[in-house]
């Protein structure tokens, strides 16, 4: 049985009762439904906000991140008196301050195998505003194993994805990626970089989808990927088939319950500490400062992008961006001691394991890239 509209939510709702694909039935049917939005970063900010607002009686949100500057160009939620608090805490109070009316439950864990099945039983559909691949394949495989919807969206640079996966009524994530690509092959938003207004545009198409979907109304995007281009603001749509080999929603599925995605992925689903590379290999950006005055021979190799030289740049690097370092390994001398840096320590690990293959032993990778060596060592350079 739908739960009724108070007179308050009557009004506050009036231009969805207005449309006749939504109206009374419909405004209850979304009070009723549950969401769960895994994320609450660039795409979970516009998704929760405009599920919020459209009147979805609960939804839950799962992070474990904390609110940072550098959020706040895209993850539209939070704001600048909530930096260093939980982001789920942070999207809780704003939603709540936009809506009283909905449940908002917030849970501040990784979203993992361990977990997913408990945090999802109660939610009719899930949301993917997730930003790595093994959270991905794990909420696709919750929701195929457990029959729900899941709206997925993606986003790097400039580019956008759309779709919905339900493997009762067509394919899964799988279907379309049966195997996520190399570790390290596709960079994050926070290697790469990523237009603040992209994540607005896509989460909004998410919650839209999301809505059509609790109302049964329209096309949702079940068996179609829609990709989108801010440069030249296209939208172009690609048909999808389920894949009868599918290895979790095939006619003879392999995948029968949750696995460990970090290691199918190869890669962590969460990165607590980018700039770290271990096995002692790091060096302190202190440390390394204390040898450069010293006068040691030491090579410094900056491998990030040429235009990232007009932010901050330590004197006297080289130059050579990680995408070129394979093909350039003869610019440099394996006698030679180096150490290796980019922004935040990232692209120099993946650099550092390319040099340790090719015979480079004396390398020492910079933890925390730049910007540790602007916090410890030259505060006059900008963190970015």
């Amino acid at each position: 049985m739908l739960p009724n509209l108070s007179h308050e939510e009557i009004l506050r709702y009036s231009r969805h009762l207005l449309l006749p694909e939504v109206g009374l039935e419909g405004q209850r049917k979304l009070k009723a439904a549950s969401i769960l939005v895994v994320g609450t970063g660039g795409l979970g900010s516009p998704v929760a906000l405009y599920l919020a607002a459209a009147g979805i009686g609960r939804i839950g949100l799962v992070d474990f991140d904390l609110v940072d500057a550098t959020n706040l160009q895209r993850q539209v939620i939070h704001s600048t008196s909530h930096i260093g608090q939980l982001k789920v805490e942070s999207a809780r109070r704003r939603m709540l301050d936009l809506n009283p009316d909905i449940q908002v439950d917030a849970y501040n864990e990784a979203f993992t195998s361990a977990n997913a099945l408990r945090i999802a039983a109660d939610y009719d559909l899930i949301i993917d505003g997730t930003d790595n691949f093994p959270t991905r394949y794990l909420i696709n495989d919750l929701c195929v194993l457990t029959g729900k919807p899941n709206v997925y969206g993606a986003i790097y640079r400039f580019d956008g994805q759309v779709s919905v996966f339900d493997a009762r009524r067509g394919p899964c994530y799988r279907c379309l990626f049966p195997e996520p690509p190399p570790p390290g092959l596709v960079p994050s938003c926070a290697e790469g970089g990523v237009l603040g207004i992209l994540p607005g545009t896509i989460g909004t198409l998410q919650a839209t989808e999301a809505i059509k979907l609790i109302l049964d109304i329209g096309e949702p995007l079940l068996g179609r990927l829609l990709l989108y281009n801010a440069l030249d603001l296209s939208f172009e749509f690609v048909q999808l088939r389920k894949n009868p080999s599918c290895r979790v929603c095939g006619s003879n599925p392999e995948v029968r319950e949750l696995i460990d995605y970090e290691a199918f992925c190869g890669a962590p689903g969460y990165v607590h500490d980018e700039g770290l590379a271990g096995a002692g290999w790091d060096i302190l950006a202190s440390e390394l400062s204390q040898r450069l005055r010293a006068g040691d021979s030491l090579r410094m190799l900056d491998v990030r992008e040429p235009h990232e030289l007009q932010i901050s740049q330590i004197p006297g690097s080289t130059l050579i961006p990680l995408g070129q370092l394979a093909a350039r390994l003869s610019e440099l001398d394996s006698a030679e001691e180096m150490a290796v840096f980019c922004r935040a320590g990232t692209r120099s690990r993946r650099a550092l394991e390319l040099l340790l293959s090719a015979g480079f032993c004396k390398v020492k990778h910079l933890k925390g890239g730049i910007n540790a060596w602007a916090k410890e060592v030259d505060p006059t350079l900008p963190i970015y």
